[in-house]
């Protein structure tokens, strides 16, 4: 079995494959935390990227939100310099560059529905809903090529997606990429036309799971209790258990801190952890809605202290680049 990833060197993390860091991700009890970064906005500091960020203040994973497989497309987010004696370049970051400068498992988010599907309001006219961030064979197949760790598959805020389209790109998604990256898969945002995962007015929270699972997700993204209207910590609860027994009982649990949220006081986010912890989720995940992209920082800080403690929190700050 792979090294626990709450421990895990980069050297480590960069050797396993996706079953491996799936395993790593169960070995590490409940601990393992996420930070989403948005890649469409400058980042928060003037010299440092978000995923930097995030690592520094005690991320074990990144994904990127907004991402595009159009290696052309302009990431503000990714847009960096580096500076030798010699020459100063300009580079817009790709995964496998985020990936060599941070020790973290990196993943995208894509989004499910390109607007002519019956089953979503979605069009190709939104920023986020267009066809080089939609999970279509082609965006796919790319980022297999890129080497991403795991792929995300959902629907922002706004763009009515519906769970039903999200079962339907898992299954596809399984179809193409096989077990060459994680899947991971749900609905914890966007809830306005339908409601999310563990949302007291859904009723078919645990048949939906089933069907993700049955379509090939490896983790099943659901919303953090205190950070979504009426989410609470039993009705998460029952779904993190009735993820981790269905089916070869192998499927992981994530719980996501966003709403906005991630961009409240480290109190907040210290209780929504505790909560967070009490499900029984595998992974804890805090959104990109603070500001430029990503959580406050010291929002990622409480997050990691609350649910991994001092030690292994500083160790994946300090010593995890080996």
């Amino acid at each position: 079995m792979a090294h626990r990833l709450i421990s895990a060197t980069k050297t480590e993390i960069d050797e396993m494959s996706a079953k491996e860091l799936k395993d790593s991700i169960r070995s590490s009890e409940g601990r393992v935390i996420l930070s989403q970064n948005y890649v469409g906005v400058a980042p928060l500091l003037e010299d440092a990227l978000n995923f930097e960020v995030a690592s520094a203040f005690g991320a074990d994973m990144v994904f990127l939100n907004g991402y595009s497989m159009d290696s052309k497309s302009n990431l503000p987010g990714l847009h960096t310099t580096f500076v030798s004696k010699n020459k100063t370049e300009e580079k817009d970051l790709r995964v496998a560059d985020v990936k060599k400068l941070s020790h973290m498992p990196v993943g995208i988010y894509l989004e499910c529905g390109v607007g002519d599907d019956a089953a979503t309001t979605t069009n190709v006219t939104s920023s986020l809903v267009r066809p080089d961030r939609v999970a279509s064979k082609e965006n796919l197949e790319l980022a297999v090529k890129e080497n991403v760790d795991f792929i995300v598959l959902g629907g922002n805020p706004g763009t009515g997606t519906s769970l039903e389209t999200i079962i339907q790109a898992t299954q596809s998604a399984k179809q193409i990429i096989g077990d060459k990256a994680m899947i991971w898969a749900g609905k914890w945002e966007d809830g306005v036309n339908e409601k999310v995962l563990g949302d007291p007015l859904r009723k078919d929270s645990k048949e939906m799971i089933a069907q993700l699972i049955d379509a090939g997700a490896d983790v099943i993204c659901l919303p953090m209790p205190g950070s979504r209207q009426g989410v609470v910590v039993d009705e998460i609860r029952k779904l993190v258990t009735f993820t981790h027994n269905y089916g070869d009982k192998s499927t992981l649990a994530m719980c996501f801190l966003d709403g906005s949220v991630e961009g409240s006081d480290t109190d907040t986010v210290r209780a929504c952890t505790l909560m967070s912890k009490q499900t029984g989720a595998d992974i804890h995940a805090i959104g990109d809605a603070g500001l430029h992209g990503m959580s406050q920082p010291e929002d990622i800080y409480q997050m990691a202290i609350t649910t991994k403690g001092r030690r292994l929190g500083w160790f994946k700050m300090a010593a995890g680049y080996r």
